[in-house]
C-alpha cells in the first residue's frame, strides 16, 4: 500500500470529514439586492443538531460574515456545542468579467466595481473581529470562494487577494486559505499559494461531464494535479459533492450516486489525510433559476431543503464521530 498524500498533522482540527453548510430555507436567502431573509437561531439550532445526530461531522464551512453566520457562531457557544467553524469572507466582485461569465448580462459599471473593493475591505474587517471574537470555534478563514476563475461573475484580482490574505494574517491567529477550483490552483496559484496557511480546492466531476463511475478516479487525478504544480503546499478539499437532482445532469444526478460519490470520496480522503468538506448539508432552492426547481444548484444537500435525510445519511448510521465529539 502507497503512504498517504498527507501526514495527520495537515488535517484541519485533526479532522478528515467535514461539511458545507448555509441555513436557508424555503423563502429564506442572503442578500440578494434587497436585503437579506435569514433563518432563526432556532432554525439554526436544529440544523445543527441534525447535524450532531445523523453524520459524524463536527467542522463546518460558512461563505460569509454576514448576519446567518453571526448567529450559528453564536448558537455554537450559547450551546455549547461541539462544532468548529471554517469562516468564509466573501469578496464582491472587483474585476468585470463580461464576456467570460456566460450568466453576466452586461458590463458591471465602474462605480459598482469601486463600491465593492470598500464592501470588501469591511467585510475582511467583520470577518477579522469574528475570528477574533470566536477563537475557539473558528478553526481557519477562507479569503474569496471562486473569486480567481474568469468564469464567475464575483472575480477579484490575485494581487487584491494576496493582499487581503496577507492583511487578515497579520489580524489573527487562525490560518488562512483560499479556495478555488482545483484547475484555477494548478494553472496559475503558484504566487498565492507561497501566501496562503493551506490551499483550498473545490472539484465536482459530475459538472465537468463525468459519470458516477468516473468520479473517483477523476477526483483523484483533480487532487493529484494540484499537488504535482504545487509541490509541499498543504491542501483542504473545500467543496466536493453530487447532486441528487439536475436539469443539467440528467439520470448521472441522483441520490445513489451522490452516496457512492460520497461514500468512495471520504474513504479516500481519510485514508490521505486530507480534510474534505462535503457540499452541501441541505438543499437550498434559493440558488440558481428561480423557474427552473430541478436545477442543479438547488439540489446539493445531504438533506432535502425540509431537512429529510437522503440516501447517503444511511452512511453514517454506525459512523463515529470525529474526536471533538461528545
Amino acid at each position: 500500500m502507497s503512504p498517504p498524500l498527507q501526514s495527520t498533522d495537515l488535517l484541519l482540527e485533526g479532522m478528515a470529514k467535514a461539511v458545507c453548510y448555509s441555513g436557508f430555507r424555503t423563502g429564506q436567502h442572503p442578500d440578494r439586492g434587497q436585503g437579506a431573509v435569514n433563518p432563526s437561531k432556532e432554525e439554526i439550532l436544529e440544523d445543527l443538531q441534525i447535524l450532531k445526530e445523523q453524520t459524524p461531522f463536527r467542522l463546518i464551512r460558512m461563505y460569509d460574515c454576514g448576519e446567518n453566520t453571526q448567529m450559528t457562531l453564536e448558537v455554537i457557544r450559547e450551546h455549547e456545542l461541539d462544532f468548529k467553524v471554517m469562516l468564509g469572507i466573501w469578496l464582491r466582485a472587483e474585476v468585470c468579467t463580461y464576456g467570460t461569465c456566460e450568466w453576466l448580462t452586461e458590463p458591471y459599471p465602474e462605480e459598482l466595481l469601486k463600491e465593492n473593493t470598500k464592501r470588501n475591505r469591511r467585510e475582511i474587517e467583520r470577518g477579522i473581529n469574528l475570528a477574533n471574537k470566536y477563537p475557539e470555534i473558528i478553526a481557519a478563514v477562507n479569503v474569496g470562494n471562486e473569486s480567481l476563475v474568469d468564469w464567475n461573475e464575483h472575480r477579484v484580482s490575485v494581487d487584491s487577494v494576496i493582499s487581503y490574505v496577507q492583511r487578515v494574517q497579520k489580524s489573527i491567529d487562525q490560518p488562512v486559505t483560499v479556495a478555488d477550483n482545483f484547475k484555477w490552483w494548478a494553472d496559475h496559484g503558484q504566487n498565492l499559494a507561497r501566501v496562503v496557511d493551506f490551499v483550498s480546492i473545490h472539484l465536482y466531476p459530475v459538472w465537468e461531464g463525468k459519470d458516477i463511475d468516473e468520479g473517483l478516479s477523476y477526483s483523484i487525478d483533480n487532487v493529484q494535479e494540484v499537488m504535482d504544480a504545487l509541490p509541499g503546499v498543504p491542501i483542504v478539499i473545500a467543496e466536493a459533492g453530487w447532486a441528487t437532482t439536475a436539469t443539467e445532469f440528467g439520470p448521472r444526478a441522483s441520490e445513489a450516486n451522490q452516496k457512492r460519490y460520497t461514500d468512495e470520496l471520504l474513504s479516500w480522503t481519510t485514508e490521505n489525510n486530507i480534510t474534505t468538506f462535503v457540499f452541501e448539508a441541505f438543499d437550498e432552492d434559493w440558488k440558481g433559476d428561480p423557474n427552473d426547481p430541478y436545477g442543479a444548484e438547488k439540489h446539493w444537500g445531504l438533506f432535502t431543503v425540509d431537512r429529510q435525510p437522503k440516501e447517503v445519511i444511511e452512511l453514517f448510521k454506525k459512523s463515529k464521530p470525529s474526536k471533538h465529539a461528545r
